[in-house]
Order: structure tokens, then sequence, then C-alpha cells
């Protein structure tokens, strides 16, 4: 792990998993809490606490992080566009078509 006084910047979590936001689905869904892991792999291959870590474009200080979460959100973004709803679902495509433009701001606020 890095020491934060060695590394002042603020990372991107690598995969941007959310984590947190999946551990506070289940907890409102089933009333199961889960730990988090105290460190992170990041987007610039470093294992850091996980408090030196965000999700917000204009907190995270770290370039190689940065560059990551542009390419991710753009992958994202082509993913959810190609693929748009699938049969059956409730999600329809103007959903699909908000959910690749939310990934394509949030890749332009990390450029």
């Amino acid at each position: 792990m890095v020491n934060p006084t060695d590394d002042p910047h603020i990372h991107v979590e690598a995969g941007m998993r959310s984590g947190a936001a999946a551990r506070n689905m289940l907890a409102a869904t089933f009333g199961l809490v889960s730990d988090l892991p105290p460190e992170v792999s990041t987007g610039c291959g470093r294992l850091v606490p996980r408090a030196m870590t965000s999700a917000v474009p204009e907190c995270v200080t770290c370039l190689p992080c940065r560059e990551h979460a542009v390419a991710e959100h753009l992958r994202r973004a082509d993913l959810v566009a190609s693929l748009g709803p699938l049969p059956g679902s409730p999600i329809d495509v103007s959903d699909a078509v908000r959910a690749a433009a939310h990934h394509r701001d949030l890749a332009r606020r990390f450029t």
C-alpha cells in the first residue's frame, strides 16, 4: 500500500466498480452490510487507501487515473449505446441514450 504522505494524489478506483454504491444498494434491499476493503486498486495501477479515491472528476488529481477514467467512461457509453435496452426490459431507448450521454459527460469532465 502507498503511504498517503508519499502520494498526495486522489485516484480513481480501477474498474470504477463503485463498491460503496453496490454496498448501499444491498443494504437497502436486503438489510445486509458488508465491509468495504480499506485499500483499492487504482486506474494508474497503485494500491491506495479507499479514502484517497474519488469518482468525482474535479477531485481526481492523478493524471494516469484521469486518463483511465476517460477511456472507461467512453467504453461504457459506447457499450450502452450499442446494446440499448433488452427486450422486455422496463428500460426504454431514451434511458439508454441518457445513460450513454451521462458517461460521455463524465469522460469530458475527466479530460
